[in-house]
């Protein structure tokens, strides 16, 4: 029975391309598997270890939720229709436990019109086996189909947008017309496009789904932060406000001019320029205000006008350009009202064409120490004293 389930499956939601899928619909309800009468010796925990794969304790919690089950007709049905689609084992399982009512759902009217409609929207076997997995019971709601219509358009990738949906699957059940699309014409006000508007749901899942009141705080929020509506960092302000309160961004704020020694309107430029800031580690901003006032010997303004800098790895970056760019310094080679900034700002393969290859006649070693020195490793050559 259940191989027989699985082909006329086969055949609905992908029929030859000379039939219609309503034909096929039609056809194949109307050929229906004959009744099952109900089993009252059907034991739902049993079958969800034995058939589906659930552990003990996840099969007693969820057969709460299966308690009205009288045969396994339908889990049947559902399971076959899973297998079909090409869901592992161990996905089936992990459905079964997030949404045991997932086995109660009706193939033809439920299911099967939801796949017809996402092979419609484009998506492939695949694909719709990996929504199955990342939207749960949504997946049994036809809206799903109209949603990832509007979201597929917004998000231009499938990948992107599963990747939003595998941390929350909210957007899948949201209101389109009164929720998600208000919200994205509020953000483009705000001057995001909407690749901003896609990078910032990889970070934040619950914007697009979230009320209205919330987005309108958030940014208000990055407003006062420094940050105007508009700016090429608003998308990154608004990030960093939604991830902490007002009063734990007062408290970095005030860490900040501890640290690098700024005044108020100095931290006002560098929360401006690098809202991402805020989202910086103290242990690491620390280290980096050690390294940059300390040995490399810039001002506190420098850095507050460059900002940018805190970005960067310290071990990776900002330390082994500095060693080879005083390195060359000390030996003539570099002028030395060469500014540290512009040495950091390049790309590294600039870098290595414009500090080390002219170089390597006369200072041989230097691209072996720069390369250690990227390791993580000090060579003995770019110790100076």
């Amino acid at each position: 029975m259940l191989r027989l389930r699985c082909c006329l499956l086969t055949q609905l939601l992908w029929p030859p391309s000379s039939a219609s899928p309503t034909s096929h619909l039609s056809r194949l309800i109307s050929a229906a598997a004959p009744a099952v009468f109900p089993n009252p010796s059907f034991a739902v925990e049993e079958y969800l270890v034995a058939t589906c794969g659930l552990t003990p304790v996840q099969a007693f919690k969820a057969s709460a939720k299966l308690s009205h089950l009288k045969s396994p007709s339908k889990p049947d049905a559902v399971l076959a229709f899973l297998a079909d689609l090409g869901l592992s084992g161990a996905d089936v399982a992990a459905l079964v436990a997030k949404d045991p009512q997932f086995l109660c759902a009706k193939v033809d009217k439920t299911l099967a019109p939801v796949v017809l409609g996402l092979t419609g929207l484009g998506l492939s076997r695949s694909q719709i086996a990996r929504l199955v997995s990342l939207s749960r019971g949504h997946f049994r709601s036809r809206s799903i189909v109209s949603n990832l219509h509007y979201c597929l358009r917004l998000f231009g990738s499938s990948e992107d947008l599963f990747r939003v949906l595998k941390c929350g699957a909210g957007l899948l059940s949201a209101d389109i017309e009164r929720v998600v699309k208000p919200n994205a014409t509020f953000l483009r006000e705000c001057g995001l496009s909407d690749c901003d508007i896609v990078k910032l749901c990889i970070l934040q899942p619950w914007l697009l789904h979230s009320s209205m009141e919330r987005i309108r705080a958030m940014v208000a929020h990055a407003e006062g932060i420094g940050v105007p509506r508009g700016c090429k960092m608003f998308r990154h302000a608004l990030h960093a406000v939604a991830r902490f309160s007002k009063e734990k961004i007062a408290t970095k704020v005030e860490h900040l001019k501890k640290t690098f020694m700024w005044s108020d309107a100095e931290v006002g430029v560098v929360v401006s320029k690098f809202p991402s800031v805020l989202m910086r580690s103290n242990q690491m901003l620390e280290s980096k205000s050690e390294f940059l006032i300390s040995e490399v010997g810039l001002e506190p303004t420098y850095i507050a006008h460059r900002p940018a800098m805190l970005s960067y790895s310290l071990e990776g970056r900002l330390r082994p350009r500095h060693y080879a760019v005083k390195f060359l310094k000390e030996n003539g080679l570099l002028d030395r009202g060469r500014d540290y900034y512009s040495a950091v700002m390049v790309m590294e393969k600039a870098f290595v064409e414009k500090y080390i290859c002219p170089h390597k006649e006369v200072a041989p070693y230097l691209a072996e120490d720069y390369d250690a020195a990227c390791r993580g490793e000090v060579p003995t050559r770019f110790k100076f004293t």
